[in-house]
């Protein structure tokens, strides 16, 4: 049976509202996971006046969030390397010395999956406890077909043992692995689209990523994977323009990308191929901040040709160890005036399209009743307090 669920306010987000979509005295009907109705409590129609209500003591209601972007199925973590960009080296320095990426890629190769598993739940956990009830991970701590696998078969488990769901990324285009130094268009050829291929048959994969950038792989290689994926019938996203600029948006946003994700040295161009491809633009504060750069993505820019922006945690052991979203909205305001109003869009509506998803982000009917429920007054809370989480609880497919 429906159950009308009644809110102080409930922030719509409606797909095109530039602000919160903000309904004061708000109620919301469910019915069978989906919501049936929402608008104020006064013009509830007469067919639910009867029905069963849950008061929620005038708290706020969103859609519930969404991590986009998180590689938090790996093992080990490098505080080391922390201590070593404190004292002054640089990413591509830890990475050219064996620390970074490779560095995981060890220790992921080396863990059970039960071991990857167990690493992972605390941080899903986390995400869960801030109204996360989607999350995309990504694998690429492989670089190998049986740890890609491996992973991919993890981040899928963790959909099973948490009211959370899971779309998975085939990230095999991440880092060169060392046994193949200096020949990254063999790894591309022998390892990572085959793998690919055994990924997507078994159906392990919702998407296919890559990081395309000096110290990974060059555009023409990223373009031999996105074919893969294409033939695939694959969705493809990518790590695009965070070091330097080698036009990996423009080149994600001409094969139809979901997202093209950091950004920093995104140039016009990019920004207006993106625009053209309705490709998100996936902010990632933490890895900015962790890595101490000084160069911003180009918000206003990004305004101004009307590409979405979401906002994600980039959950990862080395650039991100940061499994907050709700820092993670701070962050993309105060370190790249994003408004409240464009975080919260980043972390519901505009997240859900970065994963391809259209049947959540939103408050509106016939969409999933997947909300979250908060003890504040305003939307822009959730981005402006730091360390304070004022959850109250999830809704998740209607289940309260």
């Amino acid at each position: 049976m429906p159950e009308v669920l009644i809110a102080c306010d409930a922030a719509t987000l409606a797909a095109g509202d530039s602000g919160y979509g903000l309904i004061r005295d708000a109620a919301l009907v469910l019915d069978q996971g989906r919501i049936a109705w929402v608008g104020p409590r006064a013009d509830l129609p007469s067919d639910y006046a009867a029905m069963p209500r849950h008061d929620l003591g005038g708290r706020l209601v969103t859609p519930a969030l969404i991590d986009c972007h998180t590689h938090l199925v790996h093992a080990g973590n490098r505080a080391t390397e922390f201590e070593m960009r404190l004292q002054g080296a640089s990413y591509e320095e830890v990475a050219r010395a064996g620390g970074g990426i490779l560095s995981t890629v060890r220790a992921t190769r080396a863990a059970s999956p039960e071991g990857l598993v167990a690493t992972a739940l605390p941080f899903v956990d986390a995400l869960i406890a801030e109204g996360v009830a989607t999350i995309e991970i990504k694998s690429g701590y492989g670089l190998d077909r049986d740890t890609e696998l491996r992973m991919l078969r993890a981040a899928r488990q963790i959909a099973a043992l948490r009211p959370i769901a899971v779309r998975t990324s085939f990230l095999g285009a991440h880092a060169i692995p060392p046994d193949y130094a200096s020949r990254a268009d063999a790894y591309i050829d022998e390892v990572c689209i085959p793998t690919l291929h055994s990924a997507h048959a078994e159906g392990l994969v919702d998407a296919v990523d890559g990081f395309c950038e000096g110290i990974a792989f060059s555009p023409d290689q990223i373009a031999r994977v996105f074919e893969a994926a294409r033939l695939c019938g694959l969705p493809v996203k990518l790590h695009a323009e965070q070091l330097s600029n080698l036009g990996g948006a423009a080149l994600a946003a001409g094969f139809g990308a979901l997202s093209a994700d950091h950004l920093e040295y995104l140039d016009a161009a990019g920004v207006q191929a993106m625009a053209a491809a309705g490709t998100v633009a996936v902010i990632l504060p933490g890895a900015f901040y962790t890595l101490r750069e000084t160069q911003a993505p180009p918000i206003a820019l990004l305004r101004a040709h009307g590409v979405r922006m979401a906002v994600a945690s980039d959950m990862n052991p080395g650039s991100s160890p940061m499994a907050s979203i709700l820092l993670a909205m701070n962050m993309a305001c105060t370190l790249f005036r994003l408004t409240p109003a464009e975080a919260l869009a980043g972390v519901t509506r505009n997240a859900a399209r970065a994963l391809g998803l259209f049947d959540r982000g939103v408050i509106a009917a016939g969409l999933r009743a997947d909300l979250a429920v908060w003890t504040c007054q305003h939307p822009a809370e959730l981005s402006y307090r730091i360390g304070f989480n004022p959850l109250h609880q999830r809704i998740i497919g209607g289940e309260l």
